[in-house]
């Protein structure tokens, strides 16, 4: 949060969503109100307020104040895994920011008692409602089980240096107190044993775990599986599959050319954003627990499939996906919400809907399948595009072009290049001559650029 939305959130006041605590508060209160907002619909907690009089009063010992931070979601029982405590200035007195984001996947408990947040009370949690939530809420966080034959030496030093130095803290808080602040590590006596999130995104080698931990990436030369296909199958880290699977997907996407008054652009048939969103998500949120299947993306001529093993977690539908929070991986979201991949309030569904619609693609599809969940992306290429408007059209006339040149330029924005050819589909009733004498014109004029010779000629926009 920047300064403007931490005041903004201030000037609210207690809530459901928001509670003020002093700099002394004890771990174990501030974990009472970490716990019940986890178990609604999350919260904020700003540290340095007077809680009675709502007065600002600053921090004196922000590093303590971050340390008992650390502790209280630490107390809860699952562990609370949140974003890591930010320092912001208000009226020139430094507050403590803690988010506990909407959606976690388990219900909270604190020495046996279970709490949720009712208007701005901390409130016991009625057994029927509870029943109901740990039903809804039920699975089993395999990010955060252990495997027996993993030590923290499976765990690759550079890669856990690189991820601590994201952080303003600097040295106040160690690399294994960072891991296990992540749900990545988790303490046995005077060691440290890695969970399953931690090999997944700091492993040396994670597929020596989790074998088919990967992205299986494939393009095949029509709209549907054929012999003719080019595949990569990526593993490594999390981070890693992530951005090697965006490398070959834009790659191997293909590329056209659009007018912007009458200047070139190339653009890609997918907004390299929303290609992104679909296999983040499918990274961040596919169930790990499932053996014997990766995440499979296939690249046909006029879409991308984007599968990923599980069904969709809790209480999310696919009629309800763009509206509501639950995360199966908490651990994974966070730390790649920590690296700059994802949007850790889990909005990422919103932004791909969004980039498709401000492309002029079909809206994405979303669906259930048997043993997991498929985001489909049509090609803005496949989409006729819409036609040139008058405005263009004209000022092409007024710089004295013909209607046909017109129509050659007009489909030069819905298409990379034009041929003699397919200009003279475009105008049946004139002769090749014509057709010729309209193209060289046009090249004349600083407009077209031809390419090639002969019949392997084509023209692009210049």
């Amino acid at each position: 949060m920047d300064v403007q939305e931490v005041l903004a959130l201030y000037e609210q006041g207690e809530g459901p969503n928001l509670e003020f605590k002093s700099e002394n508060v004890k771990p174990s209160k501030l974990a009472e109100t970490l716990m019940a907002m986890a178990n609604a619909q999350g919260g904020t907690v700003l540290i340095g307020v007077d809680g009675r009089t709502g007065r600002i009063e600053g921090l004196r010992n922000p590093r303590q104040a971050r340390e008992t931070a650390i502790e209280a979601a630490l107390l809860c029982e699952p562990q609370l895994i949140l974003p890591l405590p930010e320092l912001v200035q208000i009226d020139q007195k430094t507050v403590l920011v803690v988010v506990v984001p909407a959606g976690l996947p388990n219900v909270y408990s604190l020495n046996g008692r279970y709490l949720a947040r009712v208007g701005s009370l901390n409130k016991p949690i009625p057994a029927t409602t509870l029943r109901h939530l740990l039903i809804e809420r039920g699975e089993i966080s395999f990010e955060m089980l252990t495997d027996p034959r993993a030590t923290y030496e499976d765990l690759d030093p550079a890669k856990i240096a690189a991820y601590a130095r994201m952080f303003r803290w600097g040295d106040s808080i160690t690399q294994e107190e960072l891991l296990l602040s992540r749900g990545c590590l988790v303490r046995e006596g005077d060691t440290y044993r890695p969970t399953h999130a931690g090999i997944l995104l700091f492993g040396r080698n994670p597929q020596q775990f989790f074998l088919n931990a990967q992205v299986v990436v494939v393009q095949y030369q029509g709209t549907e599986m054929g012999d003719e296909f080019i595949r990569e199958d990526i593993g490594g880290t999390l981070d890693e599959q992530i951005d090697a699977a965006e490398l070959f997907l834009v790659r191997h996407m293909r590329k056209s050319m659009r007018l912007v008054g009458l200047k070139r652009e190339e653009t890609t048939e997918y907004p390299v954003e929303a290609v992104r969103e679909a296999v983040v998500n499918a990274v961040a949120h596919r169930d790990y627990a499932i053996r014997g299947e990766a995440i499979r993306v296939s690249v046909f001529s006029d879409r991308i499939e984007c599968y990923s093993p599980g069904r969709l977690p809790g209480h999310v539908t696919v009629q309800n996906i763009a509206d509501e929070r639950f995360s199966r991986n908490e651990a994974l979201v966070q730390v790649l919400a920590d690296m700059g991949y994802i949007e850790r309030l889990g909005y990422g569904i919103n932004r791909m809907i969004q980039l498709m619609a401000e492309y002029g693609s079909r809206p994405p599809v979303f669906e259930e399948r048997a043993g997991g969940f498929q985001v489909t992306l049509y090609s803005a290429l496949g989409v006729t595009p819409p036609a040139v408007d008058l405005g263009d059209l004209t000022r092409w006339l007024e710089m004295g072009l013909n209607e046909r040149q017109a129509k050659a330029l007009q489909y030069l924005t819905r298409h990379p290049r034009i041929t003699n050819r397919e200009f003279r589909e475009l105008c049946p009733e004139v002769s090749n001559e014509t057709i010729r004498s309209d193209l060289a014109d046009l090249v004349d004029r600083n407009i077209l650029l031809k390419v090639g010779d002969k019949k392997a000629t084509y023209y692009i926009l210049k």
